[in-house]
């Protein structure tokens, strides 16, 4: 079978993989903008691959919004109902923390195309693509862990 790559083939292909997916098989999607020795590959917002993006099987999106890099939250406004967004909103490139207030803010900015419910807070990515590592120690890993943990038990409680 020929591949159209990032065209709709691609997105036909991924529909007939998920099609028989087992009952509460969660498939979720990452894109990822590069993650190799704290470097990075890719910039420019979502919205020229949004709808695309957005049409495919899966139930929910881990996305990049760690820096200016990424653009803004406009292009959640395609996201079909039912779909959740995982906002990657600390990064895993260096190792200075992220401002909790700062955080809670960005989701809340977030929660004006998509509701809270259907929003989840994570790293930006891995802590590394590959075993060189990034430029961070392991203890900075754990406490941006810690922050992620801090401030979605603020924004979505303790459950």
């Amino acid at each position: 079978m020929r591949r159209k790559v990032g065209g709709v083939g691609a997105i036909e292909e991924e529909h007939a993989a998920l099609a028989d997916r087992p009952p509460g098989m969660t498939v979720t999607m990452h894109t990822c903008r590069g993650n190799f020795k704290s470097a990075w590959v890719a910039e420019g917002g979502y919205e020229v691959v949004a709808e695309a993006m957005f049409s495919t099987s899966v139930d929910g999106f881990f996305m990049e919004f760690d820096s200016e890099r990424a653009g803004g939250f406009e292009p959640l406004r395609l996201l079909p109902g039912g779909k959740t967004v995982v906002l990657g909103l600390v990064t895993t490139k260096y190792g200075e923390l992220e401002d909790a207030d700062l955080l809670r803010r960005r989701i809340d900015a977030a929660a004006r195309y998509v509701p809270l419910e259907r929003l989840c807070l994570s790293p930006q990515c891995g802590f590394s693509s590959t075993h060189h590592g990034n430029a961070l120690s392991e203890d900075e890993q754990w406490r941006k862990l810690e922050l992620v943990v801090e401030v979605a038990r603020s924004v979505w409680g303790q459950e």
